[in-house]
């Protein structure tokens, strides 16, 4: 299988990869739990997410091999449930060839570094209700995504000029603004 060095790949390549493998944390914690109606729903889920990147990711080699590295993980959390199509799968798709039979291939571990954001997108609310979202460096502190929020044209738009009274920060979910 072809191999990418996973601090060369593109925004879009590290959003796949950070899609199927939190999705693959989740189907693993469901498997454990003998969920198998969420495990499928998991599948959908990365099936969605590839059909949603094909065009973006398959971007020369690494973009290649990030898809058959996801493929690869969507195939092996449904081959329990379905053990006869993602045989087929598996073989019809030139994975035999490279990593033997699908029944001695190793379950797919979650990577962890794949699962690390550069920012994180943070819902802005302006008195409560909610009025975009606002863009921050994964370790930004309270003060740096405080003066983003400030900073941001929905609050300059609705603010009217005024001051704000009062900034509430939910790290890493939202910002609320009392005007």
């Amino acid at each position: 299988m072809a191999r990418f060095d996973p601090g060369k790949l593109n925004a879009a390549q590290k959003n796949l990869r950070r899609d199927i493998h939190s999705v693959l944390k989740q189907a693993d914690y469901d498997y454990q739990r003998l969920q198998y109606n969420t495990v499928v729903s998991a599948a959908m889920k990365m099936l969605n997410a590839l059909e949603g990147a094909r065009g973006a990711v398959a971007d020369g080699p690494a973009g290649i091999a990030v898809l058959r590295e996801c493929l690869s993980i969507l195939i092996r959390v449904l081959y329990p449930v379905v053990p006869h199509v993602t045989h087929g799968l598996w073989s019809g798709l030139g994975y035999a060839a490279a990593q033997g039979d699908l029944l001695d291939a190793p379950w797919p571990q979650v990577d962890a570094a794949a699962l690390v954001q550069d920012t994180l997108e943070l819902v802005l609310q302006i008195n409560g209700k909610v009025r975009g979202s606002v863009s921050v460096p994964a370790g930004a502190d309270r003060a740096a995504i405080e003066a983003a929020a400030l900073a941001s044209e929905p609050f300059a738009r609705l603010s009217e000029g005024r001051a704000a009274k009062k900034v509430v920060v939910v790290p890493g979910r939202l910002v609320n603004v009392v005007v």
